[in-house]
């Protein structure tokens, strides 16, 4: 069993549509397999899960745990942390630093999560800096863009290790073997980049574990070129952001096409259902959240607007990360790499 803090005041649309995830997970996962922490304010909670005659049948399955206040998206991450003893955030993850829940999922304040991941949880034994890793569709189906929003001034050893934490968790998690590592770039050539990135391609290439395949450019992410995209959390986000906003314009500009005269409505409800399942690729709430490698348990950060197939993708998420025991793996690389010294 899989013990999940969740933030049940985390994002826009708390409490309603975290307790809806979850009851949806509940709905769909092997029963006993799964336990999770409601975290936040009591009485909201218990209002929300009144309203699943089925939450009774998993009451042996789930707590409410009571945090009073909420870390709002504009705090300063770490003065909100030290400050907010009795947030939701800092609650759950105390639950995680405890060892009462293995995982914490949130779509409350990136920064808060990611500053109280390393000051409350703490990183592996070995890891200079855990990374935030979103799977991202491509034409293949998914690769991991791992840093997108964690280390936005990186050093060529910190994208080395991301290498090998995106490998592990592509290979374990996503059943993928010998991943292919690629280092985002401004062009393919090996001389290319700045001073981060030549160094890092050097690390890399040397590196006989890592299926490295040298670098890729943003336009071959949507691709699929590789497995696990190598990036400072700067590029990764602009990466991400851009995927995001090309993607719903493109969708807004399709429909509009669609129903511009009598003619194109006709032929977009003869292929509505085609499009539908081929747009279903792209959805990234598919995959569930962004894990944040590297730590002594599992940080998930889901959208701050996530809908419930979101949250219930993203606790999912949690059961093969750690079934497959990610975690442990990548603790056990840099623990034996940091023997080496």
């Amino acid at each position: 069993m899989v013990k999940i803090a969740l933030d049940a005041y985390g994002g826009d649309n708390a409490p309603e549509e975290i307790v809806k995830g979850a009851m949806d997970c509940f709905e769909i996962a092997d029963k006993g397999s799964i336990f999770i922490y409601f975290v936040g304010k009591q009485q909201g909670i218990e209002a929300e899960l009144a309203k699943y005659p089925q939450a009774a049948s998993y009451k042996e399955y789930y707590e409410i745990v009571n945090a009073d206040t909420v870390i709002e998206m504009a705090e300063n991450p770490v003065k909100a942390i030290r400050n907010k003893k009795d947030s939701s955030i800092v609650v759950a993850l105390h639950l995680v630093k405890d060892k009462k829940a293995d995982c914490y999922v949130s779509g409350g304040s990136t920064g808060a999560s990611l500053a109280g991941g390393q000051l409350i949880i703490g990183k592996e034994k070995g890891v200079y800096r855990p990374p935030l890793a979103p799977l991202v569709p491509t034409v293949n189906g998914v690769s991991l863009l791992i840093d997108c929003g964690a280390n936005v001034d990186a050093r060529p050893e910190w994208l080395h290790q991301f290498a090998h934490m995106g490998s592990i968790y592509m290979e374990s998690a996503m059943n993928i073997k010998k991943p292919k590592v690629g280092l985002l770039n401004i062009g393919t050539e090996e001389e290319k980049g700045n001073e981060l990135t030549k160094a890092a391609y050097a690390l890399l290439k040397d590196d006989k574990q890592i299926n490295f395949i040298g670098n890729i450019e943003a336009r071959d992410v949507n691709y699929g070129t590789c497995d696990v995209i190598v990036c400072d959390a700067f590029a990764g986000n602009v990466c991400l952001k851009t995927m995001e906003g090309a993607a719903g314009a493109l969708q807004g500009a399709l429909k509009k096409a669609l129903m511009s005269s009598p003619k194109t409505k006709i032929g977009a409800l003869l292929a509505k259902k085609a499009i539908k399942t081929e747009l279903k690729k792209y959805d990234a709430t598919n995959y569930g959240g962004a894990p944040m490698l590297g730590l002594k348990g599992l940080v998930v950060k889901i959208h701050g607007n996530a809908k419930a197939k979101e949250v219930k993708n993203a606790l999912l998420q949690c059961i093969t990360f750690h079934e497959q025991n990610v975690n442990g793996k990548i603790a056990e690389r840099f623990a034996a790499t940091s023997a080496k010294g």
